[in-house]
């Protein structure tokens, strides 16, 4: 099975275990909505790519660990279009799902696939549960405080703001989390695999601040130009667009060479590259040229 396939037939069974029983209807359809369309799937993708590199031994395990991350990061995006913070009305491409639905209801959905993140790992303990004990702590530190996401959307309420911290918990960490699950699910240690999701996260961030500056919102399916409307630091605004994919580019060499020694070692780095590739909006590098 595809990986892709894989992911989402584990996103799906997930989702499907919050609707079932005597489940509220509209929470339960606000479920759905959240994650569908699923977008890029970067997050489980790494994770997948790197559990079968390291040999993907317990592929349930591997999938179960895929549908947590995917959910917790759809859980970020529900909370993150919130009034309170973006107040954005597009998610891919379709109404914000406090629009369609609610705010009351995005609150919970956020709430609900949080809380199903660590019960999918809890399921899929069986003979591993070592296993997945290591996936559950790795997910929580990099959902919660200091180190995860909650940490990356409190530093956009403080008066100064730690660049560096912000870019790790705001984008790192689930990138992190990708890295260190997939490598901990098929029985590898998570250590090592902490700059490579690192290096990813962060050029993912540097490539997300260039489609927020250069892409419409008709191609990003969510509101353009966020950046510059809440006042956020960000790549573009201190390096400039030449600087920006010049980041991004080490970045990526950074990301590659960092790959820990396994078998799929080769196929890891091609997949890396490739998504990566995907990242930078086409009209970036040809804009690249100091002075044009």
């Amino acid at each position: 099975m595809k990986i892709s396939d894989r992911i989402e037939t584990a996103v799906n069974a997930a989702i499907r275990q919050g609707q079932g029983g005597l489940a509220p209807v509209k929470l339960a359809a606000a479920l759905d909505y959240a994650v569908k369309p699923g977008g890029a799937r970067i997050r489980p993708t790494i994770l997948m790519s790197v559990a079968m590199a390291c040999g993907d031994d317990r592929p349930d395990l591997t999938n179960a660990a895929a549908a947590a991350l995917e959910v917790i990061h759809c859980a970020s995006l529900v909370h993150d279009d919130l009034p309170c913070f973006d107040d954005a009305d597009l998610r891919r491409g379709k109404p914000a799902l406090h629009r369609a639905f609610s705010e009351p209801l995005a609150v919970l959905t956020g709430d609900s696939l949080i809380i199903m993140a660590f019960q999918q790992l809890a399921m899929a303990a069986g003979h591993t549960p070592n296993r997945a004990m290591q996936l559950i702590e790795i997910l929580s530190t990099r959902t919660g405080m200091p180190n995860g996401i909650c940490a990356g959307q409190g530093w956009e309420s403080e008066d100064k703001i730690d660049l560096s911290a912000y870019h790790q918990s705001k984008t790192g960490a689930l990138f992190i989390a990708a890295t260190q699950m997939g490598a901990v699910a098929a029985g590898q240690e998570a250590e090592p695999w902490e700059e490579l999701g690192a290096r990813i996260g962060e050029a993912f961030q540097v490539a997300d601040d260039l489609r927020d500056a250069l892409c419409d919102e008709a191609t990003l399916g969510k509101p353009a130009g966020q950046d510059d409307l809440h006042g956020r630091p960000n790549a573009v605004a201190a390096l400039g667009i030449y600087g920006a994919v010049q980041r991004f580019d080490d970045i990526l060499g950074g990301a590659i060479a960092s790959i820990p020694a396994c078998p799929g070692e080769a196929a890891l780095a091609q997949m890396v590259r490739a998504y990566a590739d995907k990242l930078v909006p086409a009209g970036a590098r040809k804009r690249t040229v100091p002075g044009e």
